[in-house]
């Protein structure tokens, strides 16, 4: 059962779309993970299925509510973590979270019982009359979770949620996370800029320019390639292209670390390059399809060949 159906989504600004046309559902119970660079448009997509944003036209539901029509009730059904800590650091995290349920119009005895509940799940209980401004980014970003969810939404919505942590905390916060997600029952909407975390989604959106271009689970994704990838670095590597795909009738993709190549059986495959190649070879490097290989694929760039990408391993927008 879909929890969340959008669809022939159009957001524009300025008359430039921002999302033009974009369709998925999500169902009851996954993560589902929305990948694309800075500017595809998921942020956008995002803030339109939390009711934080209008929309041109075409169908957003959530939780069985339009997002236009019943904004109140979309806003009662979910969770939302942003992507910049919004917790105030002069309070404790029990204020914080009481100030929440106000919010919510908790009834008293309700509210005191869901945080003690909910900071026992995040493991602050013993943190809970500690200002927050003394909490490491790991537990800034547990509490902002524990928010989220105290007034049980159905679907929590986690935009970029690990952003501005160090990878050991970003582990820490994912493991929690699916915990989370498995004791509570949610379903959890993430957007993210990192390839490993998009590998825990039950499926994937990969979204460009404001479309979606794919969307399955991480292994469909990666099975789509049908072959392993040979990354190639030359002394001249459009030179070395032409080489190749002349002589093996290969199609190879210019990518910022040289040339990408797609082919069925790659160690058996690396000695024909050799021979093929006259341009000086500096490095060759196999890998098995992954959803790196699968965004090259689809998009004919690395992820740190957008702007505002911090890396090669990670995507912002």
């Amino acid at each position: 059962m879909s929890i969340i159906h959008v669809n022939g989504l159009v957001k524009k600004y300025n008359g430039a779309p921002a999302v033009s046309g974009v369709s998925f559902d999500v169902e009851e119970g996954e993560i589902f993970g929305f990948l694309g660079p800075n500017g595809a448009g998921k942020t956008t997509t995002i803030s339109i299925l939390c009711t934080l944003l209008g929309f041109d036209s075409g169908e957003a539901v959530v939780n069985g509510f339009d997002c236009r029509r019943d904004p109140q009730k979309v806003r009662s059904s979910i969770g939302l973590v942003f992507q910049e800590y919004t917790l105030d650091n002069e309070l404790t995290a029990y204020e914080n979270l009481k100030f929440h349920c106000y919010l919510y119009n908790m009834e008293k005895r309700l509210m005191n019982e869901r945080i003690d509940e909910i900071l026992g799940v995040v493991g602050l209980a013993g943190r809970r009359n500690e200002l927050v401004k003394r909490f490491s980014g790991g537990m800034k970003r547990r509490l902002e979770i524990a928010r989220g969810l105290l007034h049980r939404p159905k679907v929590l919505f986690l935009d970029e949620p690990t952003l501005g942590l160090d990878p050991q905390t970003r582990s820490h916060a994912w493991e929690f996370i699916k915990k989370l997600k498995k004791s509570e029952g949610n379903t959890v909407f993430m957007t993210t800029h990192y390839m490993d975390e998009a590998e825990i989604c039950s499926r994937i959106a990969i979204i460009d320019n404001g479309r979606i271009i794919a969307c399955a689970t991480p292994e469909e994704l990666k099975r789509s390639l049908k072959g392993d990838t040979i990354y190639v670095k030359t002394t001249d590597d459009e030179k070395a292209r032409k080489e190749l795909e002349s002589k093996l009738g290969l199609t190879c993709k210019k990518i910022e670390s040289g040339l990408a190549v797609s082919v069925e059986a790659g160690e058996k495959f690396i000695p024909r390059i050799f021979e093929a190649l006259k341009t000086p070879i500096v490095s060759v490097n196999l890998k098995r399809p992954s959803l790196e290989d699968v965004f090259i694929n689809l998009t004919g760039r690395e992820i740190r060949d957008y702007p505002g990408a911090p890396g090669r391993r990670g995507i912002r927008g």
